[in-house]
């Protein structure tokens, strides 16, 4: 796995991240890939000195685009969020067959999140290996037996594509001959949204005042979309303004944040309907209220459920409060569960055909490491070193970092237990074209050949349907907003919180 070119904080950092930041070249050598990384002292990358950026930093710094880090001995620790100093070509075409498939995903992830047998039948593998499916299919369990009391669900979902370049080339120019590919599919604590909005102003606002702007051609501003993100949904600096957005309506909607696990057992409580009580412990004089939706931004690795954890997520599904998401919607952003899609018939017991049509062509290719056939055939691809280099090795783990590339996977896999391996899935690499940015980051500043990412954002409201088992009822179906995110071209992850990639905007072209 590549160092992350923009990684800034450490658990151990003993002096602040700034102070690691500027022992970058020490880490990692002065270089990303073969290109200088250019460190700068937080003044200096306000103000920066390389002639070619605008003036991103202080944008910035004025319009809280920024990042708090939660690991590190300066409590007070908040850079600038790492950006791309210019928005990044991208195919319209393509951006509004993003949009325009997204309430067919919803659709399907809400009729996936319905039904259990099919849900178990992809997941089965994990729940026997893998800590995290384990318990959440135990929480279901559980609360099943005492019954469910609410019908309806709400699902916050983000649809992850990158460009497939057209056989014989990825250069830029070759835009014209990209289809769409499905990185992943997130149903559980879907971030990004603010900075997308953050990044997407910043870039708006620079060239409005000319700064993307040559001597020979005006930059079209019109090639920038719009983003509402703030306004169709809910790191600090990534959650905080949709609570306040919240907070802010002239009708405003109450939002509070709890720590999962204590927090929700000590100041949270059922009554005998079931109905979830919060007594915010920091207002004395406060009554407890009813909550009537509980938004996830936690309890995504196995880790965080201990006994505590446990308890507190068990309550929560108990309870009358709409669950965003439901635990079987938190199992439906495993891979298996992408993975599971992809084989024949599968999309068809949940969409019509043309549905199905619509969005089959953005699946990757994606094998299971089981004993199958298909199973055995990818696991020969995976275990040959000159085949492997044309896959990504994934598990069902959330938070990004956890790939294993190309030719690193037969490696890793015979230092796995065999039994282990059908945990995991292998996709195909996507292909994206390549093209050139100025990225900037607390790390330091550098131009190269980069790739991108297009999230899209939905938001659903269903409930269960009375008519037929395993299927739902839609109540609001919509598109929500964007996300982008830029890497280094030889950079294998693209998480931004981990450093590896940045938040960026796309400049849409008629390819």
């Amino acid at each position: 796995m590549s160092n992350p070119p923009f990684h800034v904080s450490s658990p151990t950092a003993p002096t602040g991240a700034f102070a690691e930041r500027n022992q970058i070249t020490r880490v990692y050598g002065p270089t990303v890939g073969n290109r200088a990384i250019q460190v700068l002292d937080p003044v200096e990358l306000i103000y920066s000195s390389n002639p070619k950026a605008p003036p991103a930093g202080d944008w910035q710094l004025n319009h809280g685009s920024l990042l708090k880090l939660v690991r590190t001995q300066d409590e007070h620790t908040v850079l600038s969020q790492p950006v791309g100093c210019f928005p990044t070509r991208f195919p319209r075409a393509r951006f509004e067959e993003a949009q325009g498939i997204q309430r067919i995903y919803n659709k399907l992830y809400c009729a996936i999140s319905e039904d259990e047998d099919w849900i178990f039948d992809a997941v089965q593998d994990l729940i026997s290996t893998e800590p995290l499916a384990a318990v959440l299919w135990g929480i279901y369990q559980s609360v099943k037996k005492d019954g469910f009391v609410q019908p309806a669900s709400l699902g916050i979902f983000r649809s992850d594509y990158m460009l497939q370049a057209q056989e014989g080339g990825i250069n830029e120019d070759k835009l014209a001959g990209c289809t769409l590919k499905q990185v992943e599919f997130n149903s559980f604590s879907c971030s990004g949204a603010s900075h997308a909005n953050k990044v997407a102003d910043m870039h708006r606002f620079l060239a409005r005042t000319g700064h993307y702007d040559t001597e020979d051609t005006k930059f079209d501003h019109a090639s920038l979309p719009p983003n509402e993100n703030i306004e169709s949904l809910f790191n600090v600096a990534d959650e905080r303004p949709l609570e306040y957005a919240l907070w802010n309506k002239d009708d405003p909607v109450p939002a509070h944040r709890l720590e999962f696990g204590p927090d929700v057992l000590d100041y949270t409580w059922l009554t005998e309907s079931r109905e979830l009580l919060f007594k915010p412990p920091w207002l004395d004089s406060a009554s407890p209220f009813e909550i009537s939706v509980v938004y996830m931004r936690a309890g995504y690795e196995a880790r965080e459920y201990d006994k505590t954890g446990r308890e507190a997520r068990e309550k929560l599904e108990k309870s009358r409060a709409i669950k965003c998401p439901s635990i079987l919607c938190h199992l439906a952003t495993f891979k298996k569960v992408q993975q599971a899609l992809t084989v024949p018939g599968a999309l068809e017991r949940f969409l019509t055909d043309s549905e199905a049509a619509a969005i089959r062509p953005t699946f990757a290719a994606i094998y299971p490491l089981d004993d199958s056939f298909e199973g055995l055939q990818a696991r020969r691809f995976a275990c040959d070193p000159k085949r492997a280099t044309r896959y990504i090795l994934k598990p069902s783990l959330e938070g990004g970092g956890h790939n294993i590339y190309g030719s690193d996977v037969p490696d890793f896999l015979r230092s796995v237990p065999e039994r282990q391996w059908s945990t995991y899935v292998l996709m195909e690499r996507i292909d994206p074209p390549i093209s050139s940015n100025l990225l900037m980051s607390p790390a330091g500043v550098a131009e190269g050949d980069v790739v991108s990412e297009l999230g899209i954002l939905g938001t659903c409201l269903w409930r269960t349907s009375e008519v037929a088992r395993g299927r739902c009822e839609m109540l609001d179906n919509s598109v929500a907003g964007w996300t982008f995110k830029t890497k280094y071209s030889e950079v294998d992850e693209m998480s931004v919180v981990k450093g590896y990639g940045c938040f960026d905007s796309p400049s849409l072209v008629e390819a």
